[in-house]
């Protein structure tokens, strides 16, 4: 039987662990049930498993028969802090907990991953790491694992890294995309005091308003995005969040604002950066106010290497179907702790289609909504494409 329809073989028990960790999804590094539940469906299969000690990880070792190097397969844990509003059948029943960007298909995918290549065990000239993270959403969960050992988990540094990610719009299941170069924006968090002289709304001359000064640094950054930022390297700048005042006859204080910014380049986020200071402290200066500035660095770009971007292409097509796989034509603006990985070795991220028959790609709800659906038929879809990579990587055709 070809890879994909062993993994299909595994679709009934694939979709029941999954269907379980759908229902009691858990957040950030500390993810006891769900580690529980990995460990149990890994049981039998002959590997060296080990816990984290600074988060709820699984790293699962997978010695091959035949001598070689070690390749990485990755799949991050955690839901997020949404409340569920699917009415699936196996709807999360933890309020204000849900698997809303398909992390319990990565999950059950690399599982399914493992024991595809746990039959196949003679045949791997090397060895596999099964890298099953917490704390991707936003708490660098790849880091700590990193710091903890997990690319030199089977002795040796492993020479490659792969991930997959699914999405719930943008591409029926079973289509894979993924390209060289940048696949993901960096991350980072801004947060901003405007500190100014509060005082009577009726005369303002004798205060300082921090609230005008915050809105032109507002302004002022996006004309900073659109004048500084080479539009072939973009960026973006969203403030999302802002606060001033009590009451509207009161000039308060302080006020503050957040904001996000996505780069794709280490060069366009130092720009970003500089720029973002240079802004908020020459406006404020010009209203007579002062500000303080907090970056929050969250995460580096996504980058594909690529060599592994081009292999990776390659296997989806041969076990997806060529017509099922092609090169995305730009990186999407989400952000990813798999950039981590990539940092320290070769590797690709691909994007993979979940979105439900039935409905339409292009006006499904996307990733992290309240509404999103992931379709069980990509879960065996999942599994063979990250045992595909393994097994090529370490020189079993497919």
């Amino acid at each position: 039987m070809s890879l994909l329809q062993d993994a299909h073989a595994l679709a009934p028990a694939l979709t029941e662990l999954r269907h379980a960790l759908h229902r009691e999804p858990e957040l950030g590094l500390d993810l006891p049930l769900t580690q529980r539940r990995i460990v149990e469906a890994l049981a039998g299969l002959g590997l060296e498993i080990t816990l984290g000690k600074g988060l709820s990880s699984v790293t699962a070792v997978l010695r091959g028969g035949l001598p070689g190097p070690a390749v990485l397969l990755r799949g991050d844990m955690d839901g997020l802090p949404v409340q569920e509003d699917t009415g699936l059948p196996y709807a999360s029943v933890l309020d204000g907990r849900m698997h809303a960007c398909g992390h319990d298909l990565h999950v059950t995918g690399l599982v399914g991953a493992a024991r595809l290549l746990a039959e196949r065990r003679a045949e791997l000239a090397g060895d596999v790491v099964l890298m099953f993270q917490p704390g991707e959403e936003g708490r660098g969960g790849a880091k700590i694992m990193i710091e903890e050992g997990v690319l030199d988990a089977a002795g040796e540094r492993v020479v490659a890294a792969y991930a997959l990610h699914v999405v719930s719009t943008g591409a029926p299941t079973g289509f894979a995309a993924t390209r060289p170069g940048p696949m993901l924006a960096a991350s980072d968090e801004v947060h901003v005091t405007v500190h100014g002289r509060g005082g009577h709304g009726s005369s303002p001359h004798l205060a300082a308003d921090p609230v005008p000064a915050m809105c032109a640094m507002v302004t002022a950054l996006q004309t900073l995005v659109t004048r500084e930022a080479d539009i072939f390297d973009p960026a973006v700048v969203t403030v999302g969040r802002i606060e001033a005042g009590t009451a509207p006859n009161v000039i308060p204080e302080d006020a503050r604002f957040s904001a996000t910014v996505r780069t794709f380049s280490d060069a366009a986020r130092a720009t970003v950066r500089a720029g973002f200071e240079r802004t908020v402290h020459g406006v404020a200066a010009a209203h007579g106010v002062t500000a303080t500035v907090d970056h929050a660095d969250q995460y580096p770009p996504t980058v594909n290497h690529a060599e592994e971007a081009s292999f990776a292409l390659e296997t989806a097509r041969r076990i997806l179907g060529p017509e099922h796989a092609f090169e995305a034509p730009k990186p999407m603006a989400g952000a990813e702790d798999f950039s981590f990985v990539l940092r320290e070795v070769p590797g690709a991220f691909v994007g993979l289609g979940a979105c439900p028959p039935g409905v339409d790609p292009a006006t499904a709800p996307m990733n992290h909504s309240a509404q999103a659906v992931y379709d069980d038929g990509a879960l065996p879809l999942a599994a063979a494409l990250l045992a595909g990579l393994a097994l090529r990587r370490l020189g079993h055709d497919v």
